[in-house]
């Protein structure tokens, strides 16, 4: 047995036995037969070729049917050199390229393969060796690459998904810092009047009249109730960050329910001798919503407005309903908020640089949008220093 002919054997078992198709783009007809004979010897029923004389018609045929690998000419009639090869692999960078040129231009087809080929092939030096050796190799090398990149994506993937766990981590260990500080500041002063009343009532209980003792236990439910409303927002914060709200759906009249939220809140506005003025701009639909969420929303902006707004301000609530959504409008003119402090406006424990000495924790804006969001919404906050603020909350009729 002749050399050539062992060549050929171990290429014949080293190669899979399933059919390999080859699209073959040559305008030389000479040049495609002589390849088609060279396969047809090696084994006709090792390899399926279809042939085209344009690129074209060759990336139609790629479009419609299947191929393990392209032969590819570099000079076709309606395509030079390496712009037949840039626009197959940005189209089917999947398909191994093997390319072939004449012996003058070596130069052209190194070139074509760093820009994605797999092989080149010397047209007038083919034999069965070259040839079915370059098809095999140029498949082995494509899955090689393909592998290669599949495991590069892999760990880019790994390396994002790394990278966002260890900005969550540390955006954990920022609230974690930010929840010490609100505790160790924001219950110090409620505490304190604790301590204080109940100490009062303690020692001196005996002493006092009636008016003290009364005035004291206000004291004592007010600080309570400043705690337990912490506390509550805190634990509301991080159900939202946790991603564990949910939006239930009930019944609701919903100008009833306003109503009632502004009489809660007509407290705190009478003693600043804020006028609350609350306008329902058309017919309400009967409609369902969650209850709590719409609580958390419109109680936290109505009472912002009212706690940012100078005594004897006013305070508008419009409820606008619409073809398809409820629009709440809440509007005071207050001490606005800072351009600067846009950025930060829905993160917790942030607050304005103008706030000074009004209580807050910096958490109700970050409630109400993810409240907003939980209920599938929008929220658009307008404001200007000095000037007051608008907030527009807009949640679809389900």
């Amino acid at each position: 047995m002749s050399e050539s002919s062992i060549g050929v054997s171990q290429l014949q078992s080293n190669i899979e036995q399933k059919v390999i198709r080859i699209l073959l783009i040559e305008d030389d007809v000479a040049e495609a037969r002589l390849i088609k004979e060279i396969l047809h010897n090696f084994n006709l029923n090792q390899f399926s070729l279809t042939h085209v004389t344009r690129l074209q018609n060759g990336l139609n045929q790629l479009k419609q049917e299947h191929f393990d690998l392209i032969l590819l000419d570099l000079t076709l009639p309606d395509s030079q050199g390496l712009a037949s090869v840039e626009l197959i692999v940005q189209n089917f960078a999947h398909l191994p390229i093997v390319v072939l040129t004449n012996t003058n231009d070596n130069q052209q087809a190194i070139e074509a393969v760093r820009q994605g080929a797999q092989d080149y092939l010397v047209k007038r030096k083919i034999n069965i060796d070259v040839l079915v050796r370059s098809i095999q190799y140029a498949i082995e090398r494509q899955k090689a690459s393909d592998l290669l990149r599949e495991t590069n994506e892999n760990l880019m993937n790994q390396i994002q998904q790394k990278t966002a766990e260890l900005m969550k981590a540390k955006e954990i260990n920022h609230f974690q810092s930010e929840l010490v500080s609100m505790f160790s500041h924001d219950f110090r002063s409620p505490l304190t009047t604790v301590l204080s009343c109940a100490e009062l009532l303690q020692n001196k209980g005996d002493r006092l009249n009636e008016e003290k003792k009364v005035y004291l236990f206000q004291m004592l439910r007010n600080a309570s109730k400043n705690m337990v409303q912490l506390l509550d927002e805190v634990l509301l914060v991080g159900q939202t960050d946790a991603d564990t709200f949910r939006c239930n759906l009930t019944p609701l009249n919903l100008e009833l329910f306003c109503l009632e939220l502004l009489e809660q809140l007509q407290f705190n506005a009478d003693k600043k001798q804020i006028q609350i003025v609350f306008d329902v701009q058309g017919k309400i639909k009967q409609s369902a919503w969650d209850e709590g969420l719409l609580r958390h929303i419109l109680g936290n902006l109505l009472a912002n407005a009212i706690k940012y707004s100078p005594n004897g301000k006013q305070v508008k609530f419009d409820l606008i309903p619409q073809s398809q959504v409820m629009v709440f409008r809440i509007q005071d003119w207050g001490i606005g908020i800072p351009e600067t402090y846009y950025q930060n406006l829905f993160q917790p424990f942030h607050r304005a640089s103008n706030v000074g000495r009004i209580p807050g924790t910096g958490l109700g804006l970050a409630i109400v949008k993810s409240c907003v969001e939980t209920h599938k919404g929008q929220i658009q906050i307008d404001s200007q220093v000095n000037e007051g603020t608008t907030v527009t909350v807009t949640l679809p009729l389900l």
